[in-house]
């Protein structure tokens, strides 16, 4: 049994200011992610047709293919900062936890790359 208080037990363990940051990011990509979504659907609200030849040209088309690039890579993120609090806030053990977060940032990146190079891959397949 400790005669110390609760404040004098925590104070000189650090500062809990990194989840601010966390916080922060998770904001600014929810708020690119708003016109980047508004932008993806109204351009497929703008195809005359959904058929493999009208996607294609609209991929390769202008700066359509920067976008989407910008809107999977948005996406991938936000995701992972999302996944990543899920995790530590409800995986209590140790070790689970760690690999809980290990696997998820496996899966978000290769998911965001394999995402960008399908993008890319058709966007340029007719150059």
């Amino acid at each position: 049994m400790s005669l110390r208080t609760p404040l004098g037990r925590v104070l000189g363990h650090g500062s809990a200011k990194e989840g601010v940051s966390h916080w922060w990011v998770q904001r600014l990509s929810s708020v690119a992610l708003v016109p980047l979504t508004l932008w993806f659907i109204f351009a497929l609200l703008g195809l005359p047709d959904f058929d493999y030849l009208t996607v294609r040209a609209w991929m390769g088309a202008g700066w359509t293919p920067v976008f989407l690039v910008l809107l999977v890579g948005t996406l991938a993120y936000h995701s992972w900062l999302g996944v990543q609090v899920v995790i530590e806030d409800y995986v209590h053990t140790k070790g689970a936890k760690v690999a809980a977060l290990t696997g998820s940032s496996f899966v978000h990146a290769i998911v965001g790359a394999a995402s960008v190079f399908a993008v890319l891959k058709i966007a340029f397949q007719g150059a």
